[in-house]
């Protein structure tokens, strides 16, 4: 879940005159030292802005993935919270697939979208993003527990 569309789609649900102080105060949420005071940041968001934007606060409260980034390594958080990487990895693709005005058949968007990722993987295989490098040992043991 993407907190910064989150909060930008609650900018536009809610008076102009409001704006600014919503945003600031939803900004507490992302910005918390941890998952506690995430909770307690948006309890206190939701009932400050409650009553006035009853049905902004309450998607708020039932979105179960609003504070999932929560569960990784700090050092991270800041990287997963937005959904930058995965939109700007999209806006290429869309790029590249306007250029071709079809595709003859699935088979053939397939192999042109495998070519684009193995692209994105070359471009990127050196570059890792800001605090993975930190978490790398963390991220590992959490995924080594899903096997």
């Amino acid at each position: 879940m993407c907190l910064v569309h989150v909060g930008r789609n609650i900018a536009h649900k809610v008076r102009v005159e409001d704006r600014q102080e919503i945003g600031e105060d939803f900004k507490t949420v992302h910005q918390a030292m941890d998952a506690e005071t995430a909770k307690q940041a948006l309890d206190a968001f939701c009932d400050k802005w409650g009553k006035s934007y009853k049905k902004v606060t309450q998607s708020l409260l039932e979105n179960p993935h609003l504070l999932t980034f929560y569960q990784f390594p700090k050092d991270i958080w800041r990287s997963i919270y937005s959904t930058n990487l995965i939109e700007s990895f999209n806006k290429q693709i869309k790029k590249h697939t306007k250029r071709k005005e079809q595709f003859p058949n699935e088979e053939s968007l397939e192999r042109f979208l495998v070519t684009q990722f193995e692209d994105y993987n070359e471009r990127f295989a050196t570059r890792c993003h800001i605090g993975f490098n930190k978490a790398r040992a963390a991220l590992e043991e959490m995924f080594e527990n899903l096997k």
